[in-house]
């Protein structure tokens, strides 16, 4: 096979800005992948580019009477093996280029665990936390509207992310039905349980990365409860991986947050803590940790690391001053390409974001299933049917990078490349 090499990059020459790129990053990942593999130079350019790009601008009545016009985005990156899947974001800070990368993460992360979607993502610029419920039921119905014709059950299945959650995908499954005249619940994942949503989805991500952070500590010969474990972020995905991990016996010693951090050298009580956040709407203040700060957690000497917060946590700034032996990434891009080559150097075992953090894609995948055969599952049957992927699809990763002599990074983005482009090399191209 004919071998690409002019979309091959340097790491070294990365800039600062192209560092914390979340495309930047992706590409460069994608073409280090695809080199290895020895990647057909047509199928390269393929799949290193999004197959479409969608920016809509939304007007939106405001409670004080006033217009605002939001601009919105949908990046559909691959459809080769199946109906492209991907969260939407609210977020101030939301640009082309994040969705973009987003877009490709997820047809790899697809890829990894082996589900038959292909990658997509969006976005809304805007902050959902100055909105009101009618504010954002309206921008979010409009903006559905906008994307209408490419959204569907056989086309792209959207699902909650940053500044989304259930409510948010009940409107758009709704705004979908009124416009097909009929209820579609598998245009959406991520839904309320009445409407058709999955047990066990909205714990999905963090139960996924402690399934990986289990296997991480076999492959390793290390005991959870020895294990001392920092998480950065306690949204969704970082208290239920904090909560998970608490229960499997690990020592949680420390949790940061965007606003500070909790500190417990003997461990912290997470179930106790998820209750005093519930009635304080915080983490600060609770008795049994001190207080202590964010950054300098992330550098704590501990065992296992695991951001699950936003991109570019780790970068060339921070890493090599990280003490921890195992890097989980619940979060999507926390790690910068320069930094990878850093931890590589200090020997850091970890586990990438397009296998940690595909519980809840996984569990998305149960959802639609269930949807489309109008027959539901117990929880127990969720979990178990995640389990068993997470820990396969671990497996096939650790065995990818033994086989090539990779890091698990590189070795996930080989596996998801080369499945990705045996379908997109089988269906060939309609001219």
């Amino acid at each position: 096979m004919k071998q690409a090499t002019d979309n091959s990059n340097s790491i070294a020459t990365l800039t600062l800005e192209q560092e914390t790129n979340p495309w930047e990053a992706q590409s460069l990942r994608f073409d280090e992948a695809a080199r290895r593999l020895n990647l057909d130079a047509g199928i390269w350019k393929v799949l290193r580019y999004p197959s479409r790009e969608i920016i809509v601008h939304i007007p939106v009545g405001m409670d004080d009477g006033s217009i605002e016009v939001f601009t919105g985005y949908r990046v559909q990156h691959s459809s080769s093996r199946g109906p492209c899947k991907g969260g939407i974001r609210y977020a101030p800070d939301v640009s082309l280029d994040e969705v973009r990368a987003l877009a490709s993460w997820m047809t790899w992360k697809c890829a990894v665990v082996n589900i038959p979607f292909g990658g997509a993502k969006g976005g809304v610029i805007c902050d959902p936390k100055k909105m009101s419920q009618g504010e954002l039921e309206r921008m979010t119905r409009r903006y559905t509207a906008e994307l209408i014709e490419f959204l569907g059950p056989e086309k792209d299945v959207p699902a909650p992310d940053m500044g989304t959650d259930e409510q948010t995908m009940a409107w758009i499954m709704d705004t979908y039905s009124m416009h097909m005249r009929q209820t579609m619940t598998s245009v959406v994942t991520g839904k309320p349980v009445s409407l058709g949503g999955s047990r066990g989805r909205k714990e999905a991500t963090g139960r996924g990365v402690s399934v990986v952070t289990d296997e991480a500590m076999k492959h390793l010969n290390m005991r959870p409860e020895d294990t001392k474990v920092v998480v950065q972020g306690f949204g969704n995905v970082g208290s239920n991986t904090a909560h998970f991990l608490w229960k499997k016996g690990y020592k949680v010693v420390g949790i940061a947050e965007w606003d500070g951090g909790l500190y417990n050298a003997n461990g912290l009580d997470i179930s106790e803590l998820l209750e005093y956040r519930a009635k304080n709407g915080t983490i600060h203040g609770f008795k049994e940790g001190e207080a202590y700060d964010k950054d300098e957690l992330l550098l704590s000497a501990v065992d296992v690391l695991i951001p699950a917060a936003t991109e570019n946590v780790i970068t060339s700034r921070n890493a090599a001053k990280l003490r921890c032996r195992v890097l989980v990434e619940g979060a999507n891009g926390p790690t910068t390409p320069i930094a990878d080559e850093i931890l590589a150097d200090k020997g850091v075992f970890v586990i990438p974001d397009i296998l940690a953090n595909t519980g809840g894609v996984t569990t998305s995948y149960f959802e639609w299933v269930q949807d489309r055969m109008g027959y539901f599952w117990t929880e127990k049957e969720v979990n178990e049917r995640l389990d068993r992927i997470m820990t396969d699809s671990f497996q096939d990763v650790l065995q990818y990078s033994i086989a090539h002599g990779v890091n698990n990074r590189i070795a996930a983005y080989m596996l998801a490349v080369d499945r990705v482009a045996y379908t997109t090399k089988q269906r060939g191209f309609y001219a």
